[in-house]
């Protein structure tokens, strides 16, 4: 993806620095097409005559965490329905959005299947969130605590695969992509991850 970027940004005469390049190119997650659309965002910025700089590319690629992905994966994985539903509802996710949220959720459950697997070693939540590489941030440390306490290794697994397979539909058929990715995630919050 790096080549792919670097050969856009001089045909469209960008100047970016590497720290720059390589956030959009993170932030992509791997998708060409998540890339191309945060380019073109910076091509049409550029239009202007403006100067890109970071504070720039940070505002026009939302390269911030999204809070509302961010809160709907947390609110979902400790089994808060009504909660989900509402940032469902409210958020108007689009379909660009998808791999986003798919992305995501892996990641979150991954961090959580690691933090899993220490808890069921040392049955003390306390010390699983001490050890957490890298730190948790202390707003994120009573929800992580309930997901870590809900989820067993064994489930986190089977939602991850799960997970990977919505993630190629979603690739496969864009159109439905937020059909799928919403079903998927209300399926999930009325789980008992117990079972």
């Amino acid at each position: 993806l790096s080549r792919i970027a670097l050969a856009f940004l001089k045909e469209k005469k960008i100047s970016l620095s590497q720290s720059d390049l390589n956030s959009i190119i993170n932030k992509s997650l791997g998708d060409r097409k998540l890339l191309f659309n945060d380019l073109e965002k910076l091509y049409n910025f550029s239009k202007s005559g403006k100067k890109i700089d970071s504070e720039t590319i940070t505002k026009l690629i939302h390269i911030i965490e999204n809070h509302e992905i961010s809160d709907l994966i947390n609110n979902c994985l400790v089994g808060n329905k009504k909660k989900t539903i509402r940032i469902l509802t409210e958020n108007h996710f689009n379909k660009d959005d998808c791999i986003l949220i798919t992305k995501s959720f892996i990641n979150k459950l991954k961090k959580i299947l690691i933090l899993s697997y220490e808890f069921e070693k040392n049955k003390n939540i306390d010390l699983t969130i001490s050890k957490a590489k890298p730190p948790i941030f202390w707003k994120e440390k009573d929800i992580t605590k309930q997901q870590i306490q809900k989820l067993k290794p064994k489930k986190i697994r089977e939602i991850i695969y799960k997970l990977n397979d919505i993630e190629l539909k979603v690739k496969k058929n864009y159109e439905n992509s937020l059909n799928t990715i919403t079903d998927y995630i209300l399926s999930l919050v009325g789980t008992d991850f117990n079972n």
